[in-house]
């Protein structure tokens, strides 16, 4: 039968000399008084709590196993205890993912002063690679029987597999609504829905050669999901190596985002510009602007409200340059 094996383990100014520095500009829904060196504007981005959906996954995944396994015993199927296997490596991704999502909302301490949103990156980061280990591993047991064909263990197979359809697809389902914001989710989406495709496989296979007896269907069948599990495991993939490496997250055009700040009244020169992820959902941005006229708290709310509003991005720090002398950061080359 299609064998899936483990894949998914699956974050005004204060003048100073000739320049002015205006810094520590952060995000939040609330909107207090705050310092001239520090502002504040109207918008947050807080993880949403997918708690219950892990919890809902991992209590059906654990008793898909044990059902598994009894049955797969019982029909003296390689097929369903191999699955089961798989599926409780599933268990493991869910309790890793939603850790992960635990440990973004943790407050910062003195020595993670982001806190530990970047574990949602390392989640999706292992999420992955686990499902492209999975595609390989399906891949070459699926070789394997197309040389040396197996029989199948029949309606057994078949009506336990259409549980693990219901099942892995009820999971999916409660991480749809997040698959998009958040690379952590995402993961969890693509390897329960996965998990799904692979099940209705089984089913597929085993009714074909319930009725024709031909086994070669199987491994076939085997190798078309390992091609759209690859499909769709590749841009997360893609996504949080980039995201590991402090990348420009998906869907922010830098391009656009210095233009903007380029377009600012007053603002001659924008340099040392940087955007990052701060974890599978909140972006961080820095940057130096040289602004003859110096800034005020006004000036940075607003800039720092339209960063969030067009470009989602939540933390911005911003140094404002008032002097003539030339900033030791601004060629480009300099990081």
């Amino acid at each position: 039968m299609v064998f899936a094996i483990a894949h998914a383990i699956i974050a005004s100014g204060q003048p100073d000399g000739l320049a002015t520095i205006i810094s520590g500009v952060m995000v939040h829904h609330d909107d207090h008084n705050h310092s001239p060196m520090h502002s504040h504007a109207g918008h947050s981005h807080a993880p949403d709590n997918f708690g219950f959906a892990f919890a809902v996954g991992i209590a059906l995944n654990i008793a898909f196993v044990a059902t598994e396994l009894v049955f797969g015993y019982a029909a003296n199927s390689l097929a369903l205890i191999s699955d089961a296997v798989h599926n409780f490596s599933d268990v493991i991704a869910l309790v890793l993912a939603w850790a992960a999502g635990w440990l973004a909302r943790r407050r910062p301490t003195e020595r993670h002063t982001y806190g530990y949103r970047r574990a949602s990156i390392l989640a999706a980061l292992a999420n992955a690679g686990l499902l492209l280990i999975a595609v390989g591993a399906i891949a070459v047991e699926a070789v394997e029987r197309i040389r040396q064909p197996a029989e199948v263990a029949g309606l057994t197979v078949v009506l336990v597999a259409a549980l693990g359809i219901a099942i892995n697809g009820a999971t999916a389902l409660l991480f749809m609504r997040g698959r998009h914001g958040d690379l952590n989710i995402r993961g969890a989406y693509l390897h329960m829905a996965a998990d799904a495709g692979v099940s209705a496989g089984v089913v597929v296979a085993a009714l074909a050669i319930l009725l024709t007896g031909w086994l070669w269907v199987d491994p076939v069948i085997s190798l078309v999901i390992a091609a759209v599990v690859l499909a769709s495991s590749w841009g997360l993939a893609r996504d949080s190596v980039s995201l590991a490496l402090d990348g420009v997250p998906r869907g922010i055009a830098l391009a656009e985002v210095r233009d903007y700040l380029g377009q600012l009244d007053g603002v001659t020169e924008v340099h040392d510009l940087h955007v990052w992820a701060m974890s599978t959902n909140e972006t961080a941005l820095t940057a130096h602007l040289v602004r003859p006229c110096g800034s005020d708290d006004l000036f940075l709310r607003e800039v720092c409200a339209e960063l969030a509003h067009r470009f989602d991005i939540d933390h911005a720090t911003l140094q404002i340059e008032a002097g003539s002398d030339a900033c030791r950061l601004a060629p480009a080359e300099v990081v």
